[in-house]
């Protein structure tokens, strides 16, 4: 796949930079695939587009993983925590500027221990993460609230970035839908942009998930599962198709993917040349992302974190 068809035009003015103050109030765009009709609601709306459909969650809980540094020639360095590693005090890290540091390097809190390329570093952080909340760099305005970059029902520790579909979820609404949990931690995979002229050639590393038994038991005699986020569909279909619980997903979702588990998708509004608009491509269809996307612009829904929904039925 040619990833130019990934583009698409966004006026900058439609990136929101900041959550609404009512999670269940951003907008919901619904597009139902047997009838290829779009309605135009409110994300408090969703349970009455719903049917049979049991509703799958990624409970991951975002560390405060943005940790601004200085080295000892008092240079400015960020450090971007990606993901804690099986060893006690060692994690992966993206560290910018990433070119003039060296292993054996210490940042107040971090030693970098081996440069892993494309500016990732394994490294060694002392005590737990105490930075910022990881926010995308298109968001240019502070968070007020550190927790309207968490889900209501994030509860494991151990993403570099939130889940953003389920943002919009208030604890009221969560409860009258009951959802299932899943856990995904969030990585460089899900943020990384695709650079490659063809789809195929983007490299993924891998991201942790884990599914509880009882939860998959739940998840496997479902009529119709909604995956809330495309972190979720990666988790579903992947133990659907390995049938492991825990462990690494590298499951690449691409147009011509045939899903086995997932029925309904409810997800945000993804940046071009992201994996993740990829992987809405593949559930609901080229062209047709293409044109639910121009319609999102038209009628000015909010893009990207802190945007609006849309659920595909």
């Amino acid at each position: 796949m040619d990833t130019a068809l990934l583009d698409y035009e966004l006026p900058p003015d439609l990136i929101a930079q900041r959550p609404l103050e009512h999670r269940d109030a951003s907008r919901l765009l619904v597009y139902r695939r047997d009838s290829a009709t779009i309605e135009h609601l409110v994300f408090s709306d969703l349970p009455e587009v719903l049917a049979d459909e049991l509703v799958v969650v990624n409970d991951t809980r975002v560390v405060p993983a943005r940790l601004r540094l200085r080295r000892a020639s008092g240079g400015e360095v960020e450090v971007l925590l990606l993901e804690k590693t099986e060893t006690d005090g060692l994690w992966e890290g993206l560290a910018r500027p990433s070119r003039r540091l060296r292993a054996g390097e210490r940042l107040g809190p971090v030693e970098l221990l081996e440069p892993l390329g494309d500016g990732r570093w394994l490294l060694r952080l002392e005590g737990e993460p105490a930075g910022e909340a990881p926010l995308p760099p298109y968001i240019a305005e502070p968070l007020r609230d550190p927790a309207r970059y968490q889900t209501v029902y994030a509860r494991r520790p151990g993403s570099a970035a939130a889940p953003t579909a389920g943002l919009h979820f208030t604890p009221e609404l969560s409860a009258s839908l009951d959802p299932v949990c899943v856990t995904l931690h969030v990585g460089l995979d899900t943020f990384r942009p695709v650079t490659s002229e063809r789809l195929e050639e983007h490299e993924l590393h891998g991201e942790r998930y884990r599914v509880d038994a009882d939860a998959w038991a739940r998840i496997a005699k479902a009529p119709r599962v909604l995956a809330v986020g495309t972190t979720t569909v990666r988790v579903l279909e992947t133990v659907t198709r390995t049938e492991e619980l825990s462990g690494r997903t590298m499951l690449f979702i691409t147009p011509g993917f045939a899903f086995r588990r997932v029925d309904a998708l409810l997800t945000n509004f993804h940046l071009p040349r992201s994996t993740l608009l990829a992987l809405v491509m593949a559930f609901v269809g080229i062209d047709e992302t293409r044109e639910l996307y121009r319609v999102a612009v038209g009628e000015r829904y909010r893009f990207y974190s802190f945007g609006d929904a849309m659920v595909v039925l």
